[in-house]
Order: structure tokens, then sequence, then C-alpha cells
């Protein structure tokens, strides 16, 4: 943990310290030639750690424990995940690791609470509580600076996939991009359009609109796109999926009535058909509220739409250790 000064900030190369780095170098350099020297236990955890991708497709699987505040969590110690040493950041590391850098959340009422567990890591007690009113404004965007960090983080407010793809072509326009990006939509369209394949078109048009700041390729394979030395290239991008809905629970007849299972399961359907995940060829990588949420069950929800914020400070965890593994950093 001592040894920070990682952030994603475009165009800075990140640095250990001397001695760590000779250590490392010395280490790699024997392995080959005396490989009784390390046992194969730790050969396999380094192989591991050498292939991200094993990792990234473990980072949604989390398992919950009720407490006397609700809800903790942590990653499932049966899923392989240990030798990944995927971590719980506390305040230092998080501000570490987006120092000086823009991050930009775009989505509906569960970006909004995504950006509460995210501004919950960055700044203290006090600070939260005199930002609350402005933040939890229904409808409505959100800009912060943290400037003890040069954090600079946006909530916009776009509950539709066409909202998603105006933010994008207002990046494109301006010739201006955050480092990282976090987006999602479907409860809203679910809702007031009940039409999964309008919004599979949607979903396209957002994934078609995003192409020009990606690699020249419009193909992408399960490590996502090769980031080159571009500015552009260096985006993140994270998609917020839709959480588990819990029908009897939600608060008004036309939401059960529309917001059922099996809508809920062609959305989902869409949602990998239209190929914006990076799991199915795309350039989003998930974090998989559905996943999460159910994890966390029924006495989790608040109103079988909304969870308690275990689900959304996991998820905000399981994009700050993705931001590790693609930036190729360890705490």
């Amino acid at each position: 943990m001592g040894m920070a000064g990682w952030h994603l900030s475009r165009n800075k190369v990140l640095f250990f310290s001397g001695a760590l780095f000779i250590t490392l170098a010395v280490c790699i350099h024997l392995i080959p030639y005396f490989p009784s020297m390390f046992p194969p236990v730790l050969l396999q955890q380094e192989q591991q750690q050498q292939d991200p991708t094993s990792c990234i497709s473990l980072l949604n699987e989390v398992t919950y424990f009720p407490n006397s505040h609700g809800f903790s969590w942590n990653w499932e110690t049966n899923s392989g995940s240990h030798d990944c040493d995927f971590q719980k950041l506390g305040r230092p590391d998080v501000s570490d690791l987006l120092n000086g850098s823009w991050v930009v959340v775009a989505g509906d009422s569960q970006a909004r609470l995504f950006v509460v567990s995210l501004l919950d890591l960055v700044l203290g007690s006090d600070e939260m509580e005199s930002i609350q009113d402005d933040l939890f404004k229904r409808h409505s965007d959100y800009h912060i600076v943290v400037k003890k960090i040069g954090l600079k983080l946006d909530f916009l407010w776009a509950p539709y996939a066409t909202n998603l793809t105006d933010i994008i072509i207002g990046f494109k326009r301006n010739k201006i991009y955050p480092d990282v990006l976090v987006m999602g939509s479907g409860l809203w369209h679910m809702l007031h359009f009940t039409n999964y394949s309008d919004y599979g078109v949607s979903l396209g048009l957002l994934r078609d609109s995003l192409v020009p700041l990606l690699p020249v390729s419009p193909e992408f394979n399960a490590a996502g796109p090769d980031m080159g030395s571009d500015p552009i290239r260096a985006l993140h991008l994270f998609w917020l999926g839709m959480p588990t809905l819990i029908n009897r629970m939600l608060n008004t007849e036309e939401k059960r009535v529309k917001m059922t299972h099996e809508m809920s399961n062609a959305y989902d359907q869409e949602l990998h058909k239209s190929k914006i995940l990076r799991q199915d060829g795309g350039p989003f990588l998930l974090l998989n509220v559905a996943m999460l949420s159910n994890k966390c069950g029924v006495d989790c929800s608040l109103d079988g739409m909304h969870y308690n914020e275990a689900v959304y400070e996991a998820s905000v965890h399981v994009m700050l250790n993705a931001l590790l593994i693609e930036s190729h950093q360890k705490l």
C-alpha cells in the first residue's frame, strides 16, 4: 500500500521505486534459469497475474454478509479471485489511482448511486454531507472537482441509450474525452417504452458512435481494444448493468405490469445482441449489477429496483480493480 503515486492521467508514466524495480527485474530474469528457487504455486500465481483477461472475468463474483449496518461484501474465495489479488481500496489508494483523472458517469438513478459510492471513497463524511442536496437533485447533472487530488467527476442524467449517444457525439465534437467513462441505461426505456427490440437498436447506435474513439478496427476481443499511445485510445469504458428487478416490491402498479422478469430478460438479451459489451466483442466492460444485486438478495433491496449501498460499493470496486489490471498497476 505504501508504494503509491499511481494514477490514470493520460500520458503519465507509472514508476516503482528503484529498489523494487531492481528486485523484480532480477527475479524475472532468474526464474527461467533457477526454477527450483521458486515454488510451483508462486510460478502459477505469476502466470495468473500475467493473464488479465481471466482475472477481469472474475471481478463480479462477490458474496455478501449481513451485519449491523446492513450488508458487507467481499470477493468469493472459491472463484479463483485469490490468485488475482483483488483488493478493497481505501481512500488513499483510490485517491492515488484517480489522481488527475476525469471520470464521467452517465445514466439513471442507478448511475447516481454508483457516483455516491465512488465519492464516498474519495471524500470525508463531512464533505459527503455537504454535497448531498446537490447530488440527489432529481433528473439533474452533477459536477465536482476534488482539488486535493485533481479529480474531476461528472454525473450526467441520461436515462436512455439515445442520451448516451448524444454524450459521445458531444465528446467527439469538442475533441475532449474523459479518462474513465461509465454508462448504463434500460430501466427507463423498459418502463416508458417497454420495447426491447427498440432498446437493442438504440444500443447498436451507441456502439457505432464509439467506433471513432477506439482502434481502427471495429472488432474487439475479450481482452478489450488494443489501447495505443493516442490519448483517445486510453479511454476506459464500463457498462453499468441493470439490477435484478424484484417485481412484487416495485412501488407502482405500472412498474409491476411492465417491468416483469420476462421483459427484463428480453432487455438483457438485447444488450448482448448489440455487442456493446467486451465479453460479446464490444468496448464496454460490464459492471454486472444484475449479478451483484441478485447475490445480495431480497432483503438487500429498498424497492425492488434500488439496493443497499453494499451493491454499489461492490460495483465501484469492480471498476477500480479493473482499472488497476488494465493500467498494469498493483497496490
